[in-house]
C-alpha cells in the first residue's frame, strides 16, 4: 500500500499489526524529538468518497475520490509547523517532517538534544470490528435506485414542482495517528448521508425546501431510509409555504422546532466555546468558567457517543477517545472544547474534540454532537405562552461573525397567535448576538432531537450534528419583508 513497501497487499491498509507501519513511525518521532520539537504528532489516512446527484429523473453526477496521505505537525514553545504529503515513502515523510521542523528554526543532525522519545504505547485500535464497513455499504447501483424512487415520489406527491433533487454521500475513512507522547491509535469510520428538494413555482410564488438525512457506522442505512415519508414531508413543507404570506417583521418571542432549530446555537454560541476561537481572542466567554452566561433554563452538551448520530467518533483526529463535555449546566459556563494545541496554548484540558477534514489540515478544536438538552416542558406549552409571536418549523442557512452575530433564514414558519398557531408566513430571518440571546431562552420542551449537518472551519469541513428540543427565545430580532 505504501511506496517504500510495494510488495505490501492494498487491503493492509494501516494496520500495524499487517505492516511496518508501527517501526516506521517510531523512527520518524524519534528524528523530530531529536531535533529538539516538543511534540510531534502524524496523522495517516485514506479514504473512499463516492457522492451521486439525482435531478428530476436524471442521474446528473457521480463522484468518485480517492486519496491517501499524511499530516505532520510540530510543536516546540507553543507553536506549531504543519506540512501534508501524499508521498508515503520513508523519504517523503522525513521530507515533510524536515519542512514543519524548518517553520520552528529546528533541523534535523543539528546539535544533540536533550529531549527523548521511548517509544509507542501499544496500538489502540478502533476500527478491528469495522474492517467490513466498506463493502456492506450501498453499492452505486443500489444507491442511484433510490435517488431515482425519492425523485419519483417528489413528483407523485408534490404539485408546481419546478426542481427536484434527491442527493447521496458515502465518506469511508481509516486513519492512523502517532505522536512523540507515545498516542498511537486508529479508527475506521464510515458517514453516509441523502437528501431530498424541491423548488416549487407558481406565477410569483416560489417555495425552496429541502430535507438531508445522515449517520455514521452504520453501513445498511440507506437500505432502511423511509424514502417515501421523507418525500411526503418535503412536499407537504412545500405546498405549506408556497403560497405563504410575508412576515412582518420586530423584536417578538420565538419557539424554534427541535431537531435543526440547533443550528443556532451550533454556529452563534458552539464556536465560541471552542479553544480555536480563544486563542485568536474573539470568544466573548473568555474568562468566564463558572459564570453565568445563558438563562438557568439552558444545559448545552457536546459528544462524540450517540450511536449513530453523525458527528459521533470512537477517537479524534489527535488519537484521544470520545468522550461527553458538559458545556453549560443550568446557564452557567463549564467547559470549553479543546484539542492539543488548545490545551497548550489556552490551559484547558483536551475534550477529545481535535477534528479535521482530511491529512491535509491539522487538526483544531471543533463540535461533534453539539445540542441544547431537554427540558421538563411539553412543546405546546412553549407556544401557549406566547401571545403574539413566530414558530419557526424549519431553519434554513445563515452567517455568523466572529463574536456571535448572526442571521439565520426561516425556510417554514408560522405565526402564533393568543397562545395557538396560526397562518403560514416567509421570508423571516432571526437575527441576534449569542451573548444576547443565550440568556433569553427561558423554556426547553421534552422533545430533544438530533440532526444531521456539514460544519466548515479552520480545520476543514467536518461531519456534525445540531440539535436541541423545543426551545423559547423570549425576544429576538425578526427580519421580514
Amino acid at each position: 500500500m505504501v511506496a517504500s513497501h510495494p510488495t505490501e497487499r492494498q487491503d493492509h491498509g494501516l494496520d500495524p499489526a499487517q505492516t511496518a507501519w508501527q517501526q516506521r513511525l517510531e523512527a520518524l518521532l524519534g528524528e523530530g524529538c531529536r531535533a529538539g520539537a516538543d511534540l510531534v504528532e502524524v496523522f495517516l489516512e485514506r479514504t473512499d468518497h463516492i457522492g451521486v446527484l439525482a435531478e428530476q429523473d436524471t442521474i446528473t453526477s457521480v463522484s468518485p475520490a480517492f486519496a491517501m496521505g499524511a499530516g505532520i505537525r510540530v510543536f516546540s514553545n507553543q507553536r506549531d509547523g504543519f506540512v501534508s504529503t501524499n508521498d508515503l515513502s520513508d523519504a517523503g515523510l522525513l521530507r515533510a517532517l524536515d519542512q514543519a521542523l524548518g517553520m520552528l528554526n529546528l533541523e534535523r543532525h543539528s546539535a544533540a538534544s536533550l529531549r527523548s522519545f521511548d517509544g509507542l504505547r501499544p496500538l489502540r485500535d478502533f476500527g478491528l470490528e469495522k474492517q467490513g464497513w466498506l463493502v456492506q455499504a450501498p453499492d452505486l447501483s443500489s444507491s442511484t435506485a433510490l435517488l431515482l424512487q425519492g425523485t419519483d415520489l417528489l413528483q407523485r406527491h408534490g404539485q408546481h414542482l419546478d426542481v427536484r433533487r434527491g442527493s447521496y454521500s458515502r465518506d469511508w475513512q481509516e486513519v492512523l495517528v502517532a505522536a512523540s507522547d507515545g498516542t498511537f491509535a486508529r479508527d475506521i469510520r464510515l458517514h453516509q448521508s441523502c437528501g431530498l428538494s424541491v423548488l416549487a413555482a407558481d406565477g410569483e410564488h416560489r417555495a425552496s425546501i429541502g430535507r438531508r438525512y445522515g449517520s455514521t457506522d452504520r453501513p445498511d442505512d440507506l437500505k432502511t431510509w423511509d424514502v417515501d415519508a421523507s418525500a411526503a414531508e418535503v412536499c407537504a413543507s412545500a405546498a405549506t409555504m408556497l403560497y405563504a404570506d410575508y412576515v412582518d417583521g420586530g423584536q417578538m418571542p420565538v419557539v424554534l422546532a427541535n431537531r435543526f432549530g440547533g443550528v443556532i446555537f451550533h454556529e452563534a454560541c458552539g464556536h465560541l466555546l471552542e479553544t480555536t476561537q480563544l486563542e485568536r481572542g474573539t470568544s466573548p466567554f473568555a474568562g468566564m468558567v463558572d459564570q453565568t452566561i445563558a438563562n438557568p433554563a439552558v444545559t448545552a452538551i457536546d459528544e462524540g457517543l450517540s450511536a449513530g448520530a453523525f458527528g459521533s467518533i470512537a477517537m479524534d483526529d489527535e488519537g484521544m477517545e470520545s468522550q461527553r463535555t458538559v458545556l453549560i449546566e443550568n446557564g452557567v459556563l463549564k467547559r470549553f472544547l479543546s484539542d492539543r494545541a488548545g490545551e497548550m496554548r489556552t490551559g484547558h484540558q483536551r475534550t477529545g474534540s481535535g477534528r479535521r477534514q482530511n491529512h491535509g489540515f491539522a487538526a483544531a478544536s471543533r463540535m461533534r454532537n453539539t445540542y441544547i438538552a431537554a427540558g421538563p416542558h411539553r412543546p405546546e406549552e412553549l407556544i401557549s405562552s406566547i401571545d403574539r409571536g413566530l414558530y419557526c418549523k424549519s431553519m434554513g442557512g445563515g452567517s455568523v461573525g466572529a463574536t456571535g452575530q448572526f442571521n439565520f433564514s426561516v425556510e417554514e414558519a408560522y405565526l402564533i397567535e393568543n397562545g395557538q398557531l396560526g397562518q403560514a408566513v416567509k421570508g423571516a430571518t432571526l437575527i441576534g448576538e449569542a451573548k444576547e440571546v443565550m440568556p433569553r431562552i427561558s423554556m426547553c420542551a421534552d422533545d430533544l432531537d438530533l440532526a444531521a449537518g456539514y460544519c466548515g472551519s479552520v480545520s476543514g469541513s467536518i461531519f456534525v450534528t445540531v440539535g436541541q428540543p423545543h426551545i423559547k427565545v423570549d425576544s429576538i430580532t425578526v427580519g421580514g419583508r
